[in-house]
């Protein structure tokens, strides 16, 4: 092969291959976005399971002291029964 083909190769083929280096650098913005946008996604996920939790600790706080309540009206008639 002499320079004559070896620069036609060379020319003939830098085009594609500057395309396909425009492309990759497209997809890595593009893909840099896309993680940018799930780590918010992820962020709003987290605080909704937070005030789900939140909500399940105030009903079982709520619980407690309804069933607390119970138990002494409970305990009250016991008494009284035994009273008798």
């Amino acid at each position: 092969m002499n320079d004559t083909q070896i620069l036609t190769i060379a020319l003939s083929t830098a085009p594609t291959m500057l395309t396909v280096l425009v492309g990759i650098l497209i997809n890595n913005a593009r893909l840099g976005d896309v993680n940018a946008r799930i780590a918010d996604l992820r962020t709003h996920i987290d605080s909704q399971f937070h005030q789900v939790d939140t909500r399940f600790e105030e009903m079982k706080d709520l619980w407690r002291s309804e069933l607390h309540r119970v138990e002494e009206v409970l305990d009250a008639r016991l008494k009284h029964i035994e009273e008798r």
